[in-house]
């Protein structure tokens, strides 16, 4: 199955960062959660990085305000991941654009629903 790194990845099951880590787990995928200031999410370790993790990834799914989400891009590009789902609210002109110049594939749509996963709050 497909490794994903979820940019924003939270331990608050309330967030959308969560419901990505629980939805893709439940759907058999290899999931890296990248957080900065968590240890772990899930139960599962989470990185400050992609570029931290030991192994390549295939996909990633942006749960950060559109600003933040642009500087974690050349990261994304640097790890080779091919494509980023970029969530309602992370989106924006100039994060769609620099991933484009980074030859990364912009798909602008919830991931989640793309999955068939929308993971309750508790």
């Amino acid at each position: 199955m497909k490794a994903v790194a979820v940019i924003g990845a939270s331990n608050d099951r309330r967030k959308f960062g969560n419901k990505a880590v629980r939805g893709y787990l439940q759907q058999g995928y290899t999931v890296f959660p990248i957080n900065s200031q968590e240890a772990e999410v899930e139960g599962i370790p989470a990185y400050t990085s992609v570029l931290e993790v030991p192994q390549s990834i295939d996909m990633a799914t942006i749960y950060l305000p559109p600003a933040d989400g642009l500087h974690v891009l050349s990261e994304l590009a640097e790890k080779g991941i091919p494509e980023v789902w970029v969530n309602p609210g992370a989106e924006s002109p100039a994060l769609v654009q620099r991933a484009r110049e980074l030859g990364i594939e912009p798909i602008i749509a919830c991931s989640l629903m793309a999955i068939g996963e929308m993971p309750g709050d508790g």
